[in-house]
């Protein structure tokens, strides 16, 4: 069947001479680049409505498409295939989008060597480095294979000529808003650019069955730099995180069409490159001989995946009216409610205080799992006691001072238990223990802060071991004592600090 149009009044049409974004009406000021002044009348032009034509390829049930098609292809990094979903699906497009200097070019690199082979080729088209620069970096690496094409273009026309030749399985385009079209009089990286050389991309990969990442720029909000179609018209959307003076490197889904969005990769960046990091949490703890006060340790869940990270906290007096509220790694409001709740319902003077509190590793602590370990960290550095050794504490903290459960409460103790953890503070409820992790039910913010030796009162959850028996026979409470500024004083020697052995009752004499 024919496709049959009818043509209708022509009507004016409109086109911002910056970006090629043609409104429906002038308007001073273009709504997708926010240019003013730029929008002007390009003539009248035909409205056609389309009838039905002829289809590319006939409708089947679902049941009978071939899904083996798009059966993945490990990139041979494994904590990058974790993110996938196994690894990158002939035709799919991915974005991968990070700060400037967080390590994305290495990352790439490092990807286009290991996956290139005899029966697939690898294409990496730079377009902000000359090819000598990519070959230095490579020589460091270690990224050499013979079946690994480069090429330094800006041109998208040139791009595809380069797919032409080479017929690589893998395009690699560093970066996606240095390719310009020569169709298009706006500059490199505007949003009319973007769209037309990711269309392009996509089209020739979808056809040629060639996986493709595209690496893009983040703005100063840490939102990928372009026009939002960029993250629809793609398959797979990546986030590289990272402190620029840590080692820790994460990398986030935050869209993918073949696989979950809940997993996270986690890369060590070295002098000789990135690799993944099986365990990393490692880098998130300091070895100590023994406890100091100010320090909590708790888990966090990055996707799936459990990280034990410590949180810090140091207090000093204030020497000017408004007393300093510094944070890293940890959100300042977050901190700020934590704080309210400490002061008003766990007893902790803390009006005068200078207040300093963060996270070991350059880690970003933003679930409120980590809120108990916050006010842990606070309070013990109140008082200048640490808190007990091998002691880990999770769950949120509401403003009515109770301690409310997280998700994901038995996959961090067992992560904990792995490690070599043995007791942990835990919302009630928390589920199945594992075997030798002895844990203790807190319901509200006083009764977590009786983990600080010579504070509060025993908890009346008690104490649960691997076998679920409850211990709390025989118990007294423990009376505390504060100084002038209503920080509490321990008696307990620092050489009896074990919790799960019996808070015995202080003498305040």
């Amino acid at each position: 069947m024919a496709a049959r149009t009818s043509s209708k009044p022509a009507r004016s049409s409109y086109r911002c001479t910056e970006c090629g974004f043609t409104p429906p009406k002038w308007t001073g000021r273009c709504t997708e680049c926010n240019a003013w002044g730029t929008v002007e009348e390009t003539g009248a032009v035909p409205v056609r409505t389309t009838a039905a034509g002829p289809v590319t390829s006939a409708a089947v049930p679902i049941g009978q498409v071939d899904a083996r098609v798009a059966a993945s292809r490990p990139t041979n990094i494994g904590e990058l295939d974790r993110v996938l979903g196994g690894g990158l699906v002939p035709g799919a497009v991915a974005l991968l989008a990070g700060e400037p200097g967080v390590g994305k070019s290495t990352l790439l690199l490092d990807v286009a060597a290991k996956a290139a082979s005899e029966q697939h080729r690898t294409l990496y088209i730079t377009g902000e480095e000359s090819a000598s620069q990519v070959r230095l970096r490579a020589d460091r690496i270690g990224a050499l294979s013979p079946h690994l094409y480069l090429a330094a273009e800006t041109d998208l026309g040139a791009v595809l000529g380069h797919i032409e030749q080479v017929q690589p399985s893998l395009l690699i385009l560093d970066s996606v808003q240095t390719i310009a079209s020569a169709q298009l009089e706006s500059a490199p990286g505007g949003p009319a650019q973007i769209r037309e050389v990711t269309a392009a991309l996509i089209r020739v990969s979808k056809s040629r069955a060639m996986s493709t990442l595209l690496v893009g720029h983040v703005t100063k909000d840490g939102s990928i730099a372009g026009p939002r179609l960029l993250e629809h018209l793609v398959d797979v959307v990546l986030h590289f995180e990272g402190d620029r003076h840590a080692r820790l490197r994460i990398i986030r889904g935050v869209k993918n069409r073949y696989g979950a969005t809940d997993e996270v990769g986690c890369f060590e960046l070295h002098d000789k490159g990135i690799s993944g990091v099986a365990d990393p949490s490692g880098l998130f703890l300091t070895k100590r001989d023994k406890p100091v006060p100010g320090t909590c340790l708790t888990v966090t869940l990055e996707g799936r995946r459990p990280l034990v990270a410590e949180v810090q906290a140091l207090m000093v007096d204030s020497q000017i009216p408004s007393p300093r509220r510094t944070t890293s790694g940890l959100e300042s409001p977050r901190i700020a409610m934590v704080l309210a709740v400490v002061e008003r319902h766990g007893g902790v003077r803390l009006g005068k205080l200078d207040i300093y509190t963060a996270t070991v590793g350059g880690v970003k602590l933003t679930e409120p799992a980590a809120d108990l370990a916050i006010a842990l960290s606070v309070a013990s550095s109140a008082a200048d006691t640490p808190l007990p050794p091998n002691m880990v504490a999770i769950g949120e903290v509401g403003l009515a001072g109770e301690v409310r459960r997280v998700t994901g409460v038995e996959r961090r103790l067992a992560e904990v238990a792995r490690l070599g953890f043995t007791h942990a503070l835990v919302p009630p409820d928390p589920g199945k223990i594992p075997a030798g992790m002895r844990v203790t039910e807190v319901a509200n913010i006083s009764e977590a802060l009786a983990a600080i030796p010579g504070r509060g009162s025993r908890p009346r959850n008690g104490r649960r071991n691997a076998a679920g028996a409850d211990d709390r026979a025989g118990q007294s409470p423990v009376q505390a004592r504060s100084n002038g500024v209503g920080s509490p004083l321990s008696t307990v020697p620092a050489d009896g600090l074990e919790l799960m052995d019996g808070w015995d009752p202080v003498d305040p004499d």
